[in-house]
């Protein structure tokens, strides 16, 4: 089991770096030019101006992390999914886990919380 908290942890933190940068740097340099969002918003704060050099920034961090991150958080929710039934977690903790590894910063707690609980319940990973 140490190997798949070791493998959880390591995604977790990855997944968790990508979607910090991805949310709170991609995103906002490649849609904060004042011009609507995602059909959501009828306009966005105007933070860069389209086809400045942050927003190009913007749009590659968006486009290819993006597309990392996505194919990481499979894994990482593989990973996850794999502790939580050698650990013998419960359906409603598990899904917690899965789920806060979606939100930005939120991911980080998820990590800690869920290591706290293997160590506990199995002192031989200690």
């Amino acid at each position: 089991m140490s190997r798949n908290l070791t493998a959880y942890r390591v995604m977790a933190t990855v997944v968790g770096v990508l979607l910090v940068v991805l949310i709170l740097v991609g995103v906002p340099l490649a849609n904060f030019d004042g011009s609507p969002m995602w059909g959501l918003f009828d306009s966005t704060p105007m933070w860069v101006s389209t086809g400045s050099d942050a927003n190009n920034l913007g749009e590659m961090i968006t486009t290819y992390l993006g597309i990392a991150h996505g194919w990481l958080y499979m894994i990482f929710l593989f990973s996850a999914f794999l502790l939580s039934r050698r650990a013998g977690w419960d359906f409603p903790f598990t899904l917690v886990t899965l789920v806060c590894g979606t939100i930005p910063i939120l991911s980080f707690w998820a990590e800690h919380r869920a290591t706290e609980r293997v160590r506990a319940e199995h002192p031989e990973l200690a």
